[in-house]
C-alpha cells in the first residue's frame, strides 16, 4: 500500500525507473516516448549531462541560502542572460518555484504597483475564456478552465474573462483573420470601459493557449492591438508563456513571434526542464522602480524563492537551449511534425484542426469536420486516447472541455527539443493507433 497522496486515487500507475535522452522507462523496462514532455517541462529530455553536473556543481557549494539575507551567484547570473535575451523593456526577475507561483507573483506585483504610485482603485483584472494560469487561488481566478474554477469559485478574487483568440471556432466566413484578430481584441476595450478604466489594473492572456485549448496561437495582429489597448487605458499586459515559453514555440520568449513585449511576464516549465522546480516572473523596470522608489519592499514571498540549486539548473538548461542552436532546431522539427501530423490526420475524419508553433502542436477532435460539431463529451475520447497512447509507449496531453469546458477534445504534443526527425514517426505512428484503439473503442 502507497502513502502517496496521487492525483487520482483510482488511478494505478507504473513506477518510473529511469530517463535516456526522450524516452522515460518504467520498472519493468518499458519504455515511453515523452510526447508531452511531461507537462512542456522536459525540453532538453532526460540526463542531460551538462545539466545534472550544474546541479552537482551546485550542491558542493551551497544547497540553499534564504534570499532574505542572500543573493547567490546562479541567481544573479540566470537573471542576467534572461534579461539579455528578453524583448522590450523587461529588466527584473524575481524567481519563484513553478509557474502558479510566478503568475500569483505577478498579480500581486501589478496590484501593488498601483498603490505605489497612487492608484489604490485599480484592482480589477480581465483574462480570457479556456485559459489557464496555474492552480493556486490568485492564478486559478485568472485563468479561464471552467472546471477547474468551479468547486473553488467562492474562494477566488474577482475576475472578469473575454472571448479567447480561437480562429478555428470563433472567426466568421465572412471576415479576414486580421478582421477577426481586431474585433477578438476589441473585447478587451468593450470590457474595460464596461468595468471604468479607472479600476482595471491588468489583462493576462497566454501567447499560444496551452494546456485548456491545445496549442491555440492568436492570428496576426491580435496581441499588437491588445497592446495598444492596455496602453491606452494605462492597463498592465501580463503574458503567461509558462507553457508555451522558453524557445518551446519556436522564440526563447513566445511573444516575440507576436512582435509585442509585455509589462510581466511569466515563465517556467522549460525554464528548469523538470530538473528542479523553477519558475520566474520578469518585470519593466519601470513597475520595478515603482517598488523602489516607493515602500522598497514587494510584500510577497515563497521560503525558496531563488533557490541557489533551482537557478544553477535554470542557467544551465536556458544556456543549453541558447548556445546548442535548440531554437532553430525547434521551428525546423516542429514544422517536420507538423507536416507529418497533417500528412497522416489532415483528412481523418474525427481531427478537425491541427495548430500549433514550434514544438507545441495540438489536434482538436470532432464527430464531423464540416460542420466541426464535437464529440460527445459522455464518451471522454480525450481519456481513452491517453490511455492508448501509454500503452503504445507514447506519453501525450490529451484533455477535455476544449471549446467551452465541458464540449470538446484535444491533444497537445509537447516533445523534448532534443528528438530527432526519425521520431516524429514514432509519434504519429503510436498516435495513430491511439486514435484507432480509443476512437474504435467509444464509438
Amino acid at each position: 500500500m502507497s502513502h502517496v497522496f496521487p492525483r487520482h486515487t483510482k488511478a494505478r500507475l507504473p513506477l518510473v525507473a529511469r530517463g535516456e535522452g526522450c524516452y522515460l522507462i518504467d520498472a519493468d523496462g518499458k519504455r515511453y516516448f515523452d510526447g508531452s514532455g511531461g507537462a512542456a517541462v522536459s525540453c532538453l529530455g532526460h540526463g542531460d549531462p551538462e545539466v545534472t553536473a550544474a546541479i552537482k556543481a551546485q550542491l558542493d557549494k551551497v544547497a540553499f541560502a534564504h534570499t532574505g539575507f542572500f543573493t547567490s551567484e546562479p541567481a544573479e547570473a540566470l537573471a542576467d542572460l534572461l534579461i539579455a535575451h528578453a524583448p522590450g523593456a523587461l529588466d527584473r526577475v524575481y524567481f519563484v518555484s513553478g509557474g502558479s507561483e510566478a503568475v500569483e507573483a505577478a498579480i500581486k506585483l501589478a496590484r501593488q504597483h498601483f498603490l505605489e504610485i497612487g492608484q489604490p482603485e485599480r484592482r480589477r483584472v480581465i483574462a480570457r475564456r479556456q485559459s489557464y494560469h496555474g492552480n493556486t487561488l490568485g492564478a486559478l481566478a485568472a485563468g479561464g478552465n471552467e472546471w477547474r474554477r468551479a468547486p473553488f469559485a467562492p474562494l477566488m478574487i474577482e475576475t472578469t474573462h473575454i472571448s479567447p483568440c480561437y480562429e478555428y471556432r470563433l472567426r466568421r466566413e465572412d471576415e479576414s483573420a486580421e478582421e477577426y484578430g481586431r474585433r477578438a481584441a476589441d473585447e478587451l476595450e468593450a470590457e474595460i470601459e464596461r468595468l471604468g478604466p479607472e479600476s482595471v489594473m491588468a489583462f493576462i492572456a497566454e501567447p499560444v493557449v496551452g494546456a485548456t485549448a491545445g496549442a491555440v496561437p492568436a492570428v496576426e495582429g491580435y496581441f499588437k492591438r491588445i497592446r495598444e489597448i492596455c496602453d491606452r487605458h494605462g492597463v498592465l499586459l501580463i503574458l503567461d508563456e509558462v507553457m508555451c515559453g522558453m524557445g518551446r514555440t519556436g522564440a526563447l520568449f513566445a511573444c516575440e513571434k507576436d512582435g509585442v513585449a509585455p509589462d510581466i511576464l511569466c515563465i517556467a516549465k522549460g525554464l528548469g526542464a523538470g530538473y528542479q522546480p523553477i519558475g520566474a516572473m520578469l518585470c519593466t523596470r519601470s513597475i520595478y522602480d515603482s517598488i523602489e522608489n516607493g515602500s522598497g519592499f514587494f510584500q510577497h514571498g515563497h521560503t525558496y524563492v531563488g533557490h541557489p540549486t533551482a537557478c544553477a539548473a535554470g542557467l544551465a538548461v536556458v544556456s543549453a537551449i541558447l548556445n546548442r542552436g535548440l531554437v532553430a532546431r525547434v521551428n525546423a522539427l516542429g514544422a517536420a511534425l507538423k507536416d507529418a501530423l497533417h500528412e497522416r490526420f489532415g483528412q481523418h475524419p474525427n481531427v478537425g484542426d491541427i495548430r500549433g508553433r514550434g514544438l507545441f502542436l495540438g489536434l482538436e477532435l470532432v464527430a464531423d469536420r464540416a460542420s466541426k460539431e464535437p464529440l460527445d463529451p459522455a464518451r471522454a475520447v480525450h481519456k481513452a486516447i491517453k490511455a492508448a497512447a501509454f500503452e503504445a509507449g507514447l506519453i501525450c496531453y490529451p484533455m477535455g472541455g476544449t471549446i467551452d469546458g465541458r464540449r470538446g477534445d484535444h491533444i497537445l504534443l509537447a516533445p523534448p527539443f532534443v528528438m530527432e526527425e526519425r521520431h516524429v514517426d514514432e509519434i504519429v505512428d503510436k498516435l495513430g493507433r491511439a486514435l484507432d484503439a480509443a476512437l474504435g473503442a467509444a464509438g
